[in-house]
C-alpha cells in the first residue's frame, strides 16, 4: 500500500523583525534524501534565540521569510534510504526523535578542529528561509524536513516532548558551558548571571554537581522565585544596578567572590560584573552575549586575579546527547515541568513570543498538532 505523503505545511512564519507570525502553507520536499527524514513536529520549545530573531537583535541580510523554532521534538511519518541516528541506531516511521543543527563533516572546523560548532556551514532551521528548499526546517511547523546532515536522536520515552526539545538548545548550551569550565569542584562557589530558562537550568545543573554554594542573578523576581526551588541558595536582584549587584554577591561569598561565573544573561554589564563578582583564579564563561556590543572589561582585572576566561557557543551533539540523558538521570531531581507553559497551537505562537518577550514566561511550548 502506497502512503501518500504531504506536500506542503502550515508553518507560522516570520516575514517581518517585530511584527506578527503568519500562518502559510509552504512547501515540502518532493523526495525525502537518504539519510533524510520527515518529521511531524510533536513539540517546539520556544527559546532565547527565537526572541531575539524576532526582535530583529539578532539578524542577518537575506533571512526572511523563516520560520522559528529549534528546539524541538516529533514522529518520523518518512525515511530516505540509510537514515539513522547519531549513534548509528537504525530509525523508522513511527520513531520519536529529536534534532539539532546540521554539519557539513568537510570544512576545517569539522574535520580538522572536529568541532561541530565549528561548522562553516551549520545549518540550524532558523538558517533556512522558509521559500527556499528545502523549506521547512524548523519547529513552527506542522511537519519538519530533517536535512541528511542534522542530527538527530532517537529519544527514551522516560523523556518528556518537553525536556527533549529543551535539550537540543538550551540544556545542551548549558551543559558544555559546564564543561568548558571544567567542571563545578565540589563545595565551590559558583555564580549564574541570568535567570531566563538557561540560568535557571545552569542553577540546577550547579547544584546537583555538588557547589557548596549557588547564587542565581537576575529578574524579576518571580524568575529568582524559581531559581530557588532549582537550587539557588541565594537570588540577587538586579534591579538596584550593578555596583549593588556585585555588592551583594561579594558579601554572600565573604569578601571573595565566586570560584565560577556563568553568563547566560547578555546585558551590557554582565561582563565587568562578571570579573568584579570572580573570586582569585576563578573561571568566568561567557556563553550569553549574543549582541555586537557590551561595556568594555577592564584587562587588568583579569590578569590581577589571574582569572580564566573562557567563550562556549551553543552545543554539539555530543552535548546535545548528554542533554538528553541529564534529564534522564535527575528527571525527579528537580521540578523541570515548571520551566513550561501549557502548550498551544500555531496560531498562538505570536502571542506567546509577545509574552516571553515580556518576561511573562520562561518556556513557552507549542504543539503544532493543537488547533
Amino acid at each position: 500500500m502506497t502512503i501518500s505523503l504531504p506536500t506542503s505545511t502550515r508553518a507560522a512564519v516570520l516575514t517581518a523583525h517585530g511584527e506578527a507570525l503568519t500562518l502559510q502553507e509552504i512547501p515540502l520536499p518532493a523526495e525525502i534524501e537518504a539519510g533524510a527524514a520527515l518529521v511531524r513536529v510533536a513539540c517546539t520549545t520556544l527559546c532565547g534565540t527565537d526572541i531575539e530573531i524576532w526582535h530583529g537583535k539578532m539578524t542577518f541580510p537575506g533571512m526572511l521569510p523563516m520560520v522559528l523554532g529549534h528546539e524541538m521534538v516529533g514522529e518520523i511519518v518518512a525515511l530516505g534510504p540509510g537514515t539513522s541516528d547519531a549513534l548509528g541506531r537504525s530509525l523508522a516511521v513511527g520513531d520519536r526523535i529529536g534534532w539539532s543543527e546540521s554539519t557539513c563533516g568537510q570544512c576545517f572546523g569539522c574535520t580538522v578542529l572536529r568541532e561541530p560548532v565549528a561548522c562553516s556551514k551549520r545549518g540550524y532551521g532558523f538558517l533556512q528561509r522558509s521559500d527556499v528548499a528545502p523549506y521547512a526546517t524548523a519547529g513552527l511547523a506542522e511537519y519538519a524536513y530533517v536535512t541528511p546532515g542534522a542530527a538527530k536522536l532517537l529519544l527514551p520515552e522516560e523523556v518528556k516532548d518537553t525536556w527533549a526539545s529543551m535539550a537540543g538548545c538550551a540544556a545542551k548550551t548549558v551543559l558544555r558551558a559546564f564543561q568548558r569550565a571544567g567542571g563545578v569542584r565540589p563545595g565551590s562557589r559558583v555564580v549564574v548571571q541570568g535567570s531566563g530558562a538557561l540560568g535557571i537550568f545552569a542553577t540546577a545543573v550547579a547544584h546537583l554537581s555538588g557547589a557548596g554554594t549557588v547564587i542565581t542573578v537576575g529578574a524579576p523576581a518571580e524568575r529568582l522565585a524559581a531559581a530557588r526551588r532549582f537550587g539557588a541558595d541565594a537570588v540577587v536582584d538586579i534591579a538596584d544596578g550593578s555596583e549593588a549587584t556585585i555588592a551583594r554577591v561579594l558579601e554572600l561569598t565573604d569578601g571573595q567572590g565566586a570560584d565560577l561565573v556563568l553568563d547566560f544573561a547578555g546585558a551590557p554589564s554582565v561582563g565587568p560584573e562578571a570579573i568584579a563578582m570572580a573570586a582569585q583564579r576563578g573561571t568566568v564563561v561567557v556563553v550569553g552575549s549574543t549582541g555586537p556590543t557590551g561595556q568594555p572589561i577592564t584587562l587588568s582585572a583579569i590578569m590581577g586575579k589571574e582569572l580564566t576566561l573562557v567563550g562556549s557557543l551553543n552545543g554539539d551533539i555530543s552535548d546535545y546527547y548528554r542533554a538528553i540523558e541529564f534529564f534522564r538521570a535527575f528527571a525527579e531531581r528537580m521540578p523541570w515541568d515548571e520551566l513550561f507553559s501549557e502548550p498551544v497551537g500555531l496560531s498562538q505562537a505570536s502571542a506567546k513570543i509577545a509574552t516571553m518577550s515580556a518576561l511573562g514566561e520562561i518556556k513557552a511550548v507549542i504543539d503544532p498538532r493543537l488547533p
